[in-house]
């Protein structure tokens, strides 16, 4: 799993691997994959997060759950799919607030990578899955191994914008020094919850006010279409 991690992340979480948890972890993936399991996302895009956005490239971090379980849809980044699969529901949530909040066009796809390698850590708590098994990674180290990426960067770095969307990710709160960052909180994008805070919160808008703020550049939210 080292092979595939960014040299600047790598400096930071290097001994992580050779914790007790992390060596259970890679042993029950081996399993899975030796039961004849497909796991989501390929090998390859497990730290895909990680390989678009280097650590002292990092401003915005998006905290998700779990990857996608549907076949070509997960690649390493929370919220995100292939190009060339159908946007998920969460996600066209997430444009419609893109185009009331910044008057940005929907784009035909649901990759995220732009957002990726323009410093926004696109995490999940468990970074994979079982192919068509939602949750079927959890508790399995992966979010002891996350949890320590948030603290590693609240820690590490000053002025992070952390959108946190839902109550799971909302949890993670007590993992960032408040003093030294910004929280923003809002209802999941899911269908089930976008109505009640998601939709209207602004989260783009009031990212990029806070890393002017500080003098840096603001995202550019922008998907394009291609």
């Amino acid at each position: 799993m080292l092979i595939e991690l960014e040299p600047s992340w790598l400096s930071v979480l290097k001994d992580e691997f050779e914790k007790e948890y992390m060596v259970k972890l890679k042993t029950f993936l081996h399993e899975e994959e030796s039961k004849g399991y497909e796991i989501y996302p390929n090998r390859a895009d497990i730290f895909n997060a990680f390989n678009h956005t280097p650590f002292d490239k990092v401003k915005v971090v998006i905290i998700g759950q779990d990857p996608y379980h549907g076949a070509g849809q997960a690649h390493g980044l929370c919220f995100s799919v292939q190009k060339g699969v159908a946007v998920p529901p969460s996600l066209k949530n997430i444009y419609k607030e893109l185009g009331t909040d910044l008057g940005l066009e929907t784009p035909g796809h649901g990759s995220l990578t732009e957002w990726a390698d323009e410093g926004v850590l696109l995490l999940n708590a468990t970074l994979t899955v079982r192919a068509n098994q939602a949750g079927s990674h959890q508790n399995r180290g992966w979010e002891q191994f996350t949890d320590t990426v948030i603290r590693i960067l609240s820690e590490k770095k000053k002025g992070l914008v952390f959108i946190l969307w839902g109550n799971y990710a909302k949890a993670k709160t007590a993992l960032i020094d408040q003093k030294d960052h910004f929280i923003l909180t809002a209802a999941h994008p899911s269908p089930f919850s976008a109505y009640n805070g998601f939709l209207g919160c602004r989260h783009f808008s009031k990212t990029n006010e806070l890393l002017s703020q500080q003098g840096l550049a603001p995202v550019n939210w922008q998907v394009t279409s291609k």
